[in-house]
Order: structure tokens, then sequence, then C-alpha cells
């Protein structure tokens, strides 16, 4: 299903079964067993570095054959995400496969888009997030806590959480202030990526 509602803030755009859970677990399972490596933010520096007081989560390299399917499925998509947000895109980045442990976390911070920075970065023109696994409170089996990915709205000072669900897409424009909060318990799996 995807939500088409642009009355509300945060203007999200929503396919709730993007992928089948299934598909969520042969990812996850891939994932668990994937080589990885601290993942890395992009700041007044002209290339990306590692800060864990920005970000903290592992970035992991699946097959090959997995992340086509996932860049395949998001091109797919780009039609819908192009009419929903009245812009035209021209590429989808490489996704990431992020897996945050207990303690992980992403602070708050804009994708692109924003005027503020001279990089690539800056022509990303909507975010993508693929949750892979579910978020829970209280705790549950097969589940995390805490891990949520949390809009702010700068101006008007409003949050927006929005919970994490098993093959979940969301996409937003980059521009949106957001963030991942620390996990409390379990792993949070999700696949990120950007279209320009």
């Amino acid at each position: 299903m995807t939500s088409t509602d642009v009355s509300t803030w945060p203007d999200l755009f929503i396919v709730k079964d993007f992928l089948t859970p299934d598909v969520c677990s042969e990812i996850v399972a891939e994932m668990n067993v994937a080589q990885g490596d601290a993942a890395t933010v992009y700041g007044r520096a002209t290339s990306s570095t590692v800060d864990r007081g920005i970000r903290q989560t592992l970035r992991l390299r699946p097959s090959t054959a997995i992340v086509d399917l996932i860049k395949a499925r998001l091109l797919a998509q780009q039609p819908a995400v192009e009419k929903h947000f009245g812009v035209n895109l021209t590429e989808c980045e490489e996704p990431q496969f992020l897996r945050y442990r207990v303690g992980d976390f992403f602070v708050a911070h804009q994708d692109g888009n924003t005027g503020l920075l001279q990089l690539e970065t800056e022509l990303r023109r909507v975010s993508l997030v693929i949750f892979l696994s579910r978020e829970s409170e209280p705790a549950q089996p097969d589940a995390y806590c805490g891990g949520s990915l949390v809009f702010t709205d700068l101006r008007g000072g409003r949050k927006y959480n929005m919970p994490g669900e098993p093959g979940m897409l969301v996409a937003f424009r980059s521009e949106t202030t957001h963030e991942v909060t620390p996990v409390t318990q379990g792993n949070r799996y999700s696949i990120v990526s950007w279209f320009r």
C-alpha cells in the first residue's frame, strides 16, 4: 500500500509491502554473515569519514545479487516517487545495508539538497529507508527496541516517530531533518539509498 497523503507533516511516501517477509528474512540472514565496516558520514570535508559521535552503525556488504535486487526494486518505484514529490530524478545511489546494534545511532541530520555544503551528497533529492526488522516497545523476540526513525520540524519544533515494520519503504525529501535514536535492545536492520 502506498501513502500519498501530503496534507500532514512530514511529507512521506510509504510502501508498506515493498519487500515480503521472506525476502526480508533472506536479506537479514545474508547480512548476518556479510563483511562490514563502520558507516561513514559527510561533513565539511570532501570525502566521507567515520565519526562515532555522529553515526555509529555497521555498513555490510551482501552479495551482488541482493544489491541488484534492491536497486531494481527502488528504480521501479522511481516514477511514483517523482510524482509524489513533484521532482524529476536521474539516478539511484548504491544501497547501503545497515545493522544497528545496541547503542548504535545516527544523530539528527539532513542527507542533502540543503545548499549548505558543496559536496556530491548535496545532489540527493529523495532519501529512501527500507526496514528489514520490526521495532517494538516493550521488547519482543525478533524485534528491536529504540532505534526509531524520528523526523524533526526545526521551525515548528514537532517530532514524528516512524515505527519500523519489516518490508516497508519510506521515502522523504533529503533536506528533511531525521535521526535514528540509540538501539536499546536487539538488532535494527535496514537499507538506505538516495535518488538524485
